[in-house]
């Protein structure tokens, strides 16, 4: 079975219809903020960041996987990155976040699966930590992994995602494109009634104000009033949170990761990640009582690496200043709400656990309503 999943996690990405292109909000002329989104529209817009999914398909009710996001391809827990962790509503189970916000770093990739794998995972990046060349005396490793439930469509508690898988996505890891909805860590997932998964987008800053990219990757499966742009979509359709239409609960989770390549700390790396739960907000998630929604942000600038063997008793760091991060703080928020959108836009219908069948978001409706609006051009 080990061999099965591997082999549908490899061929998946590659199958028409899994990336969705087409459907990515930014092709549909729909506009989210007022700055420009970067080359790929995703978080690997920002230099060095590369992704990494590993998707689990089998049988009538296996429906997850894995996700893996490196800040840089070098050793990370050699050369560790400035990051802080914001937590919009802390249901959930975020392993290894309290030494990020204790000592202001990241040493390993960040790793998102399922609520019930997380423990699996957690093993198998200190294991990826400690077999690469250079870590052959580390004796403590903070792995960074964070979770959503994906229970509803998958047998979560078979906990099907292995150490195979979870290294299939580290060693997978690319920069360019990303594929989104039903992958990796997104494979069964839901968002607002609808099929959700995993999501990306980016934005860059002029260079006037510093050139410097802010890339967003979500993991969508949570619950609220979907608006698109701006437009009560959910309201529309008469499917929302508390609507006749809609039983599901609005529980399930966001894991939000923000990388930046602007030389900031890890103060203002929490900034940055409150204001990425505005874009949460802004495509109508409320953060419900059992969702836990936590944002990651981090900074790739090789400036601010910080050894794990210092030369020194100091750190000699340039920083950008608190008044020129304004400009960081609104890509963020643009960013994760658009990448919320692509996550819904690139799903497709699934079939999983107990027959349970979860719709993808019907564009066609959605056209409809946001041309009613003015949202997009007829």
């Amino acid at each position: 079975m080990r061999s099965f999943y591997l082999l549908l996690a490899a061929i998946l990405p590659a199958l028409p219809g899994l990336t969705q292109a087409s459907k990515r909000v930014a092709d549909l002329g729909i506009r989210i903020g007022v700055l420009p989104r970067g080359a790929w529209n995703a978080i690997t817009d920002v230099p060095g960041v590369q992704v990494g999914h590993t998707t689990l398909v089998a049988g009538d009710s296996v429906r997850t996987g894995v996700t893996a996001i490196l800040p840089h391809a070098g050793n990370l827990f050699q050369q560790k990155v400035p990051a802080a962790i914001f937590a919009g509503n802390g249901f959930g189970k975020l392993a290894g976040s309290t030494q990020v916000n204790e000592l202001g770093n990241l040493e390993t990739p960040v790793v998102l699966t399922n609520t019930l794998s997380v423990p699996a995972a957690m093993q198998a990046v200190v294991q990826y930590t400690l077999q690469q060349p250079g870590n052959g005396q580390v004796q403590s490793v903070n792995a960074l992994v964070g979770e959503t439930n994906d229970g509803y469509l998958n047998d979560i508690r078979g906990m099907h995602v292995t150490n195979d898988h979870v290294r299939q996505a580290l060693d997978g890891a690319r920069s360019g494109p990303v594929a989104e909805g039903n992958v990796g860590a997104g494979t069964g997932t839901v968002c607002f009634g609808w099929k959700g998964g995993i999501g990306t987008a980016s934005r860059s800053i002029p260079a006037s104000l510093g050139g410097y990219t802010v890339g967003v990757l979500v993991q969508a499966n949570f619950g609220g009033v979907l608006q698109v742009a701006g437009v009560p979509v959910g309201r529309e359709m008469q499917k929302y949170y508390l609507s006749d239409r809609l039983n599901n609960t609005p529980d399930g989770s966001c894991m939000i990761v923000v990388a930046t390549n602007a030389p900031l700390d890890a103060r203002n790396l929490e900034r940055l990640a409150k204001r990425a739960f505005m874009g949460l907000a802004k495509t109508g998630g409320i953060a419900s009582n059992g969702s836990g929604d936590y944002v990651i942000a981090f900074s790739t600038d090789s400036s601010l690496r910080i050894p794990h063997q210092p030369i020194g008793n100091t750190l000699n760091q340039t920083l950008l200043h608190n008044d020129a991060v304004s400009p960081l703080f609104m890509a963020a928020i643009e960013a994760t709400e658009e990448a919320i959108l692509n996550a819904l836009f690139a799903a497709h219908d699934m079939k999983g656990r107990q027959g349970r069948k979860v719709e993808a978001l019907p564009m066609y409706k959605v056209m409809e309503i946001l041309k009613q609006y003015g949202a997009v051009k007829e």
